[in-house]
């Protein structure tokens, strides 16, 4: 086939990056290895952008949350995993979660009807000599790695990344769970589950003893990412870290006694009718039998019935700080841009918006003219500039955009104003820099 340009890997970075430059008006290729004789050990399907770990996209409160902000951003900017989600949304309180089948096939529907795509079933092992955005994600077919490692000079850093069971909502004893946000924000949109002191004591030392999955001799010294941390590590840490981390009950008042319970275990609704519900921060990598009999002592999940159980896979990134310049082109071979959670950055909407900037910045060098950054002031910069020379290259991590990668704002304030006056600087930075980039409007 001809084409402009080629995106490898369809998950949610490439399939932004291949709508964003079909708009543009470009030919694209885009190369997914799920469906041509590759596969991965966390999806189930050959869908393009698939969720594998959570069906949330986090906050979508623009006004007090770095996420929320870069939601806004990405709508801004005409994204299509952002249309998806707003169109397939389920109720999460303040949150956008989304039914995971229906987006994965809008977002499947979208790319493949688009007259200026062409997705192609195949596994790509080098680095192609013509514009090619690599999109892989966290992982990467081992070949390609190697490729990469080979080509930079460097191995690929990596870390575990986990996913939470999922729980049919008919199975769950409401006699004993209740609905409810946490502090009433946003409705009664979770299913809580509560813990007196000895229950959740008794959880604790089930989850330290429990039977885990054994690792590869290769995997052994593989850190784990902080953000997505497996529950039976976190319990490992101390008897009291669970509590002040995904079974917090702060906020939450059990209708039966009108108090907050000692501890709380939540779930989220994962699709659209309502008929499965994911585990809140309870990624594992307990064996699957291990799962079912700790996970029953939890008070209103003694009879759960698992849509699908917990688990852990490898996941790879590159040292973009030290290897990416700040178009996210490979510094040795600049005909390469790299996109989404390869470059480090961690999250479902962090990956789509940098898939979604470097379309931008290779549809703006295809025109023969140049797409200035976005101001550091905004959600979007602020992650891009982390991941391009922000963070440091010797401990370079991944990382959730968050307020901490914008310049301090400056005065005196308090909690509430002080994340409103970080949103409010960045709407108008990022106003005035679509207005002077014209990058609104169709190429």
């Amino acid at each position: 086939m001809s084409f402009d340009i080629q995106i490898v890997g369809g998950g949610l970075a490439g399939s932004e990056a291949a709508w964003q430059l079909a708009e543009a008006g470009f030919r694209v290729r885009l190369s997914e290895m799920r469906g041509g004789g590759g596969t991965t050990p966390a999806h189930e399907t050959d869908r393009l952008a698939e969720m594998v770990c959570s069906n949330s996209f986090r906050s979508d409160d623009a006004e007090h949350n770095a996420v929320g902000l870069l939601h806004q951003e990405m709508r801004a900017l005409g994204s299509l995993i952002m249309r998806s989600a707003d169109k397939h949304r389920v109720p999460a309180g303040s949150a956008l979660a989304v039914d995971r089948e229906a987006f994965a096939a809008d977002v499947t529907g979208a790319v493949e009807q688009h007259p200026n795509v062409t997705i192609i079933r195949e596994r790509v092992d080098a680095l192609p000599d013509h514009p090619t955005v690599i999109a892989t994600g966290p992982l990467t077919g081992s070949r390609l790695a190697e490729a990469i490692a080979a080509h930079t000079g460097e191995g690929a850093l990596a870390f575990f990344d986990a996913i939470a069971p999922i729980v049919h909502r008919d199975s769950i004893d409401m006699d004993v769970a209740w609905m409810a946000a946490r502090w009433d924000k946003g409705g009664k949109d979770y299913v809580n589950c509560p813990l007196d002191r000895a229950q959740y004591e008794d959880f604790v030392a089930a989850l330290v003893e429990g039977e885990k999955m054994p690792f590869h001799d290769w995997e052994k010294d593989t850190p784990y990412f902080e953000g997505c941390m497996p529950i039976e590590v976190m319990a490992e840490r101390g008897q009291e870290t669970l509590r002040y981390g995904p079974m917090k009950a702060v906020g939450l008042d059990n209708p039966r006694t009108g108090r907050w319970p000692y501890a709380v275990v939540q779930l989220r609704q994962d699709n659209a009718l309502g008929t499965l519900w994911n585990m809140v921060g309870f990624q594992t990598k307990l064996k699957h039998g291990e799962q079912v009999r700790i996970f029953r002592t939890i008070p209103g999940l003694e009879n759960a019935e698992f849509a699908r159980l917990g688990g852990i896979h490898r996941n790879s990134f590159i040292n973009s700080p030290r290897l990416l310049d700040r178009q996210l082109r490979l510094k040795s071979k600049p005909n390469i841009r790299f996109a989404g959670q390869i470059t480090g950055c961690e999250g479902y909407v962090e990956s789509a918006a940098v898939g979604l900037i470097a379309a931008r910045f290779a549809a703006a060098e295809l025109f023969g003219e140049s797409l200035t950054s976005p101001p550091v002031e905004t959600a979007l910069g602020a992650l891009l500039g982390h991941i391009t020379g922000g963070a440091d290259e010797e401990t370079f991590q991944p990382m959730n955009v968050n307020f901490g990668l914008m310049p301090p704002v400056e005065g005196r304030w308090k909690k509430a104003d002080r994340k409103k006056a970080y949103t409010d600087r960045a709407r108008a930075a990022f106003r005035e820099w679509l207005q002077r980039e014209r990058v609104s409007e169709p190429a």
